[in-house]
């Protein structure tokens, strides 16, 4: 690990609030694919590129100093995405009696199933209404087709990054075990065998990201949520088998790329729920810190997964490699005091070394063009809290004034 200079760096999750005519042409993309007039592509393209140009310029003038293209670029979720960068998938009609599974179901859902009926008609998941008769079936080998899709993302990146004073930026990935964990395979052998082809397949957009000059953050909810989705129940056994086979696959799909290169982020699913039933962090840490990696982006803020900083206690980073908590949450409309957020940082960095913290945010704050977790006001105001606390915790670390702008260490170019 190199040298950085005396500040606590901070970041995000990756995904941000699309503005307003942006979502207005998703929308309009999404009525073309069910037969409405055709999407105005010029048009669209423009729009984007102006909004990830604005979008990194706020995040530059709030003060995150490693920064995203918002996932702008995604015109659906977070992991649904990779179905139109990769061949061999066909969406079919469901089978006659077949019902629709939500992709957020277990155990946290029966035992508040009340909650959840009123929660769900509030949400968007998709934005694609037709998902809801539809199933993702694997019908042929799984090839990444994403290229010009990719590329635009990476040119409309770098050219938004040439206006504004920031240490990097980052571009989020879906990790193997995430992109469509549920899907029907008619082709592949075995699950394990259409597992390591999607992250045959994936690899090529790691790849791309990273010889661009981005950091890949590749991100993994299902690895940690599948444990309350197991059903019927398992025991912990046969999900540490599962996960273990899922990091198997994403060691596999960055096989080549430099570890300093790339970050981890696993969440315990990020919908605003009871989430009694996650598994706890202690309980899957060392499969965490299999994945080869330069850092690990965990939920560290919201009420449920908090405490569980007392697991670095006892559990030592890897050598190398960068802590990055979410001290600011995505699940509340509070924003946090700055103060709050420091103290997150220090009891974080004395335990794992301050020179390997990174401050970020739990989850994504839209993870799909159609959901935001608030008003996008509250979306800047926590990042502002974020960067206000870095520099108080900063202060306290260094015992000192830090630095505007660090050296660049090696996972931040």
């Amino acid at each position: 690990m190199e040298e950085r200079a005396n500040r606590i760096l901070t970041t995000h999750v990756g995904s941000l609030i699309r503005p307003p005519d942006l979502i207005a042409l998703y929308q309009q993309m999404e009525k073309a694919l069910d037969g409405g007039a055709p999407l105005d592509n010029a048009r669209y393209q423009q729009c984007l590129a102006s909004s990830v140009a604005d979008v990194v310029r706020q995040q530059a003038d709030v003060g995150v100093d490693l920064v995203s293209d918002g996932e702008f670029g995604k015109s659906w979720t977070w992991a649904n995405y990779a179905v139109d960068r990769l061949s061999g998938l066909e969406h079919l009609e469901l089978k006659p009696g077949e019902k629709f599974r939500s992709p957020i179901h277990g155990k946290d859902r029966s035992d508040f199933a009340e909650f959840y009926a009123d929660y769900d008609p509030t949400r968007v998941f998709f934005g694609r209404e037709r998902s809801f008769a539809r199933r993702w079936v694997v019908t042929g080998p799984l090839r990444y087709n994403g290229h010009a899709a990719l590329n635009r993302d990476l040119t409309n990146f770098r050219n938004a990054l040439k206006a504004v004073n920031v240490t990097g930026g980052f571009l989020t990935a879906v990790a193997p075990g995430s992109m469509l964990p549920e899907r029907e395979d008619q082709f592949y052998r075995t699950e394990e065998e259409g597992l390591f082809a999607a992250a045959d397949a994936l690899r090529e957009e790691y790849r791309a990201i990273v010889d661009a000059g981005f950091i890949l953050q590749v991100d993994d909810a299902y690895l940690a949520s599948w444990y309350d989705m197991m059903q019927p129940r398992g025991s912990m056994d046969d999900y540490r088998k599962w996960a273990a086979v899922r990091v198997e696959a994403l060691n596999h799909a960055l096989k080549g790329i430099p570890e300093e290169r790339t970050r981890f982020h696993m969440c315990w699913g990020s919908w605003n729920g009871p989430h009694t039933t996650d598994v706890p962090l202690r309980s899957i840490v060392d499969l965490l810190l299999r994945v080869k990696t330069g850092g690990y982006v965990l939920e560290m803020a919201n009420a449920r997964h908090q405490h569980e900083w007392r697991v670095w206690e006892d559990v030592k980073l890897p050598e190398g490699r960068v802590l990055v908590p979410g001290v600011i949450s995505h699940q509340t409309n509070v924003v946090e005091h700055p103060e709050l957020v420091a103290e997150r940082i220090v009891r974080l960095a004395k335990l794992v070394g301050r020179e390997n913290v990174i401050a970020g945010s739990d989850c994504g704050f839209s993870p799909g063009p159609f959901l935001k977790r608030f008003h996008p006001s509250i979306m800047w105001a926590k990042l502002g809290a974020l960067a206000e606390g870095a520099r108080l915790a900063s202060r306290e670390l260094w015992q000192t004034s830090p630095s505007q702008r660090p050296t660049p260490h090696a996972m931040q170019h």
